[in-house]
């Protein structure tokens, strides 16, 4: 247990809770360390046969990566921000190949850091509260955390659409998509995890098969507000579909048909307004490549991606230190992106993001899935 993640095995189960609910339970470097400490203790311990996550407060789940840390760090000249990293991604492939069930309540808020812990369970629950997002080019970074990987494997061109626009949708939307699979009111998630904790369960699948029932049976959420993807889908594909972003702004500013041009005009400034012009055009090229790698080779990919996003191979800027500075330390909304515009940056400036050794000796996870 660390001040802010309380492990605990009740029954056969294991419970993780993230217990800071005031940075809407923000992952620290000690939080990621405890959760990975939790899930090998547990791994084999035939006492626990599934093991469920969630997150304590009204507000949800996790809203990402402590992104304060991110900005104190590389101010202060430390080299070891890319630990963060590499723990961090362990754990993401830790969650996508343990052996038994991994339950996530994907309650409240879930973006960045919190899908990473989440998207990689055996179930997936969302509720009527949830709100869901890789809001990460609005900050100067890309989806990482395997966020290249599951949005890669979305159908059609949702993933770059998602990816570069970080818009937020909810729990309709995230079981229509595949990023989350059953529903559950808020209110019933308590009973849910007092089930699964008294149940005398004689194996893992039990367990699993125990919680989808429970859900199965629930009335389902009131006031659950509708998916507005699905009507956007073929307007999506086509826009997202084109070969690069400076294509993509220009299919959206000549889209015509009437159904879809409000949602084109405004998709269309919200990246040129709201987005570092780098970061949408590296996620653009991030999610393509990943349709081709394992989640393993991705989550190496992201991890030197991630090292020259705070120029820690001596050639980007930390564009990723100005988006945090500007939207959350000093809050002024004005980011000082590299780019003035996304068709200022050259594919030379997306491909610095891609031409390291995948496998080399100095990438901590060049052993994730050998």
């Amino acid at each position: 247990m660390t001040e802010f993640v309380r492990t605990e095995i009740r029954g056969r189960i294991g419970f993780i809770t993230l217990t800071r609910p005031k940075a809407l339970n923000a992952l620290s470097h000690d939080m990621i360390r405890a959760i990975a400490a939790a899930l090998d203790r547990w791994r084999d311990d035939c006492a626990v046969l599934g093991v469920v996550l969630q997150g304590e407060g009204e507000k949800g789940l996790c809203a990402g990566g402590d992104i304060r840390y991110f900005h104190e760090a590389v101010g202060a000249g430390r080299t070891d921000i890319m630990d963060f990293f590499s723990d961090e991604y362990r754990l993401n492939y830790a969650i996508a190949t343990y052996p038994k069930p991994y339950i996530a309540l994907m309650d409240g808020v879930v973006m960045g850091g919190g899908m990473g812990i989440s998207q990689a369970a055996a179930l997936r629950i969302v509720t009527e509260a949830t709100r869901m997002a890789m809001p990460e080019t609005a900050i100067g970074l890309f989806p990482d955390v395997g966020g290249g990987y599951f949005l890669a494997n979305l159908a059609g061109h949702l993933g770059e659409y998602l990816g570069t626009t970080g818009i937020v949708f909810g729990a309709v939307d995230a079981c229509e998509i595949g990023l989350a699979d059953v529903v559950l009111p808020r209110a019933s998630l308590p009973a849910l995890c007092e089930l699964l904790a008294n149940g005398q369960w004689q194996d893992a699948q039990a367990v699993l098969d125990a919680a989808r029932d429970f859900v199965r049976e629930s009335l389902p959420p009131a006031g659950l507000a509708p998916g507005k993807l699905a009507p956007l889908r073929d307007a999506i594909d086509h826009h997202f579909g084109q070969p690069d972003m400076p294509a993509v702004l220009r299919s959206l500013k000549h889209e015509a048909r009437c159904e879809y041009s409000g949602w084109a005009q405004e998709t269309e400034e919200l990246l040129r307004a709201k987005r570092s012009p780098l970061m949408v055009c590296v996620t653009l090229e991030q999610v393509r490549r990943a349709r081709k790698l394992s989640l393993a080779d991705e989550l190496r990919e992201e991890w030197l991606m991630m090292r020259s996003v705070f120029n820690l191979d001596g050639r980007m800027g930390a564009e990723g230190v100005e988006g945090i500075r500007a939207l959350v330390v000093d809050k002024d909304h004005k980011p000082r992106w590299q780019h003035a515009s996304i068709e200022a940056v050259t594919r030379a400036d997306v491909a610095r993001f891609f031409d390291g050794e995948r496998r080399g000796a100095d990438n901590p996870l060049r052993d994730l899935g050998l």
